[in-house]
């Protein structure tokens, strides 16, 4: 299967251990850049009152795509 930029793809499978904890694979975690202590944005879609996708995305680089996005405007509005 080719990858394609910008698009979703099935990276592995993880377990949910009894305590409720996953582990990402390492390779994703060196492809991604997480490392030990990153925290995490942890973003769901849902259907029919079911929670159907979960989504993660680092908190710093939402954090820093929010105030590119909205920054502007919200100080024009303060102003």
């Amino acid at each position: 299967m080719r990858e394609e930029e910008g698009c979703c793809n099935l990276t592995g499978l993880v377990s949910v251990d009894e305590r409720g904890q996953l582990v990402l694979p390492k390779d994703l975690r060196d492809k991604a850049g997480i490392k030990a202590g990153d925290k995490m944005a942890v973003m769901t879609c849902e259907k029919d009152g079911k929670v159907c996708c979960i989504t993660m995305v680092k908190a710093d680089e939402l954090a820093d795509s929010i105030k590119k996005k909205y920054g502007p405007i919200l100080t024009e509005l303060f102003r």
